[in-house]
């Protein structure tokens, strides 16, 4: 059976969004952060070699990596749901917004992260420059969803299932402020009132409320 090994407030909410927006029948199975370190527990890791979420098990399968997970499960279980093929005319947006989400934001948003926890001095050019690519990283995505409710086009897609962690519950671990960007926030307010998402987040991570302004 598949099973979606589900690390508190991490990337595998994609994968529990996935099955729920695809109704498929999944076995879940949560694991909490070690309170100290915030990091996986031993249990966790040692699911696979690289340890880090999210990841899956299908039989004797042991998958991870956020985007391959989600190409496996459209393909095997989902019928190509939520993805387009090369015939589509939103074909071209949907695989560059599928790897947009960890290929540029979810990897600048890391990088931030880690260079705010070595307490950089204010001014530090680093710092500077990394807050001048977020601005224009959301800039970016903010034109984009001024053109089209959804990255690839008018419906929902699973580039929106990548990229949405990255603009909700990564800011509990790198704050940013999303008001200078309204066509972000809408989006928001579109996904937050999909049924599917809704039932994820209440399975996936029942104490956390969504950061979704």
């Amino acid at each position: 059976m598949l099973t979606v090994h589900h690390l508190g407030r991490s990337q595998s909410e994609r994968i529990v969004w996935l099955c729920e927006e695809l109704g498929l029948d999944y076995a879940l199975k949560r694991y909490e952060r070690d309170p100290a370190t915030r990091l996986a527990p031993p249990e966790y890791k040692a699911l696979h070699p690289i340890g880090t979420a999210p990841l899956i098990t299908d039989g004797d399968l042991v998958l991870g990596e956020s985007g391959a997970i989600i190409e496996y499960i459209i393909a095997k279980y989902g019928g190509g749901r939520l993805a387009r093929q090369s015939a589509h005319p939103e074909f071209a947006d949907y695989v560059y917004w599928l790897h947009y989400a960890n290929g540029s934001l979810q990897a600048l948003l890391h990088r931030m992260l880690v260079a705010r926890r070595l307490e950089p001095a204010p001014g530090h050019r680093v710092h500077l420059d990394m807050q001048a690519r977020l601005g224009r990283t959301l800039d970016f995505v903010n034109r984009r969803l001024g053109e089209a409710d959804y990255l690839a086009g008018s419906e929902l897609t699973a580039a929106d299932i990548m990229i949405v962690f990255s603009l909700t519950t990564m800011r509990t671990f790198t704050s940013c402020d999303l008001k200078a960007y309204p066509h972000i926030l809408a989006y928001l307010r579109r996904i937050g009132a999909r049924e599917a998402y809704q039932r994820a987040m209440r399975r996936g991570d029942p104490g956390m409320t969504p950061v979704l302004d």
